[in-house]
């Protein structure tokens, strides 16, 4: 009888712990109803990703990410603001609710996603760590940098990456960090550090802001796994669904072969049922997420697919001319795949 007591109280507690959790769901995705913008934590400036035009409006793929996830739940891509943060500030944002989403070249981790109260909600951009140094130096791989000084921005997954690569390979090396990755390129620049280190992305966008980018050579080496996605706080499963599934729509739609250009087009007079369920026009799918049939339409008309969305900040027209790589969809060489609205 006492076992029996003892494990109805388990139950009980474990009930109410459910109940509790699920209540607090759609708090998030309510409170952005309620303001009527979404606050998007992005990078304190860096090209292709999050940087301020010439007219303040901020640019990159991260910030479109964000503009998506606003098509989706208002309809209009516009209803977001941007909190432009530093790599050490981005957590402590996201975790005290000054912003609803974090959407900053921030790698997916094991600690990030399991300890620090935060969710992944996918891939936006999979990456890795490399070095960028001056054609002086006269280094052509990684290997050849024992004794180097390196610049790296304090707070990221690359100060510990780079510390594993180099005593796996017997090398030694003096590292100089900073704040934000302007320090750290200014100073591979003035000629304070050998070479910079980071996302080989973020090295090719701080390559594009030095004064002689020929001058300047990203090593091909890539040490490490850097998976870099847009996070939320655990605990409201609704928000976490819609921003993961924005992602999922953009990378879809791209598949598809639907874009800013012919998807209203396509959801007139698509007879391709997986288009159909994409666009709306077939079943209730919007619903499931809190949204309206037409979430996907809203998303790529003023947004743009997946692809769009790349070349217009990343690819080869764009001063970072970053190729495809493993970014190119699973059916073209790449590894990005979603799973189907259906």
């Amino acid at each position: 009888m006492k076992m029996l007591k003892s494990t109805l109280a388990v139950l009980t507690a474990a009930t109410v712990l459910g109940v509790s959790s699920f209540a607090q769901a759609g708090a998030t995705l309510d409170a952005i109803q309620k303001k009527g913008f979404i606050q998007c934590g992005v990078s304190d400036g860096l090209p292709g990703f999050s940087v301020p035009d010439a007219t303040g409006k901020i640019q990159g793929i991260d910030a479109d990410v964000c503009r998506a996830v606003a098509a989706a739940v208002f309809g209009d891509a516009t209803k977001v603001k941007f909190s432009q943060l530093n790599a050490k500030e981005r957590f402590t944002a996201l975790q005290s609710g000054e912003i609803d989403v974090l959407s900053r070249n921030t790698t997916w981790t094991s600690s990030r996603d399991a300890g620090m109260g935060l969710m992944f909600t996918g891939v936006t951009y999979y990456d890795g760590v490399g070095f960028l140094a001056n054609k002086k130096l006269g280094v052509k791989s990684a290997k050849e940098l024992d004794g180097a000084t390196i610049c790296i921005q304090a707070g990221t997954t690359t100060e510990l990456n780079v510390s594993d690569y180099f005593r796996a390979n017997g090398l030694k090396y003096t590292p100089i960090t900073f704040d934000t990755s302007d320090e750290s390129a200014k100073s591979l620049e003035s000629g304070r550090c050998d070479v910079l280190t980071s996302d080989k992305s973020q090295l090719y966008a701080q390559r594009s802001k030095l004064a002689s980018p020929g001058d300047y050579v990203v090593l091909p080496e890539t040490i490490s796994k850097e998976p870099l996605g847009p996070v939320v706080r655990k605990g409201d499963e609704d928000w976490f669904s819609i921003v993961k599934w924005t992602l999922f729509a953009m990378l879809n739609a791209e598949e598809a072969g639907i874009t800013s250009k012919n998807v209203l087009e396509e959801a007139k007079s698509t007879k391709n049922p997986d288009v159909a369920r994409l666009l709306g026009g077939d079943g209730e799918y919007g619903k499931d997420l809190k949204l309206p049939k037409d979430w996907v339409v809203k998303i790529v008309s003023q947004v743009g697919n997946y692809g769009e969305v790349f070349e217009r900040n990343l690819g080869k027209s764009t001063p970072l001319a970053i190729d495809r790589g493993l970014n190119a969809l699973w059916n073209n060489g790449g590894i990005q795949y979603a799973p189907p609205v259906r």
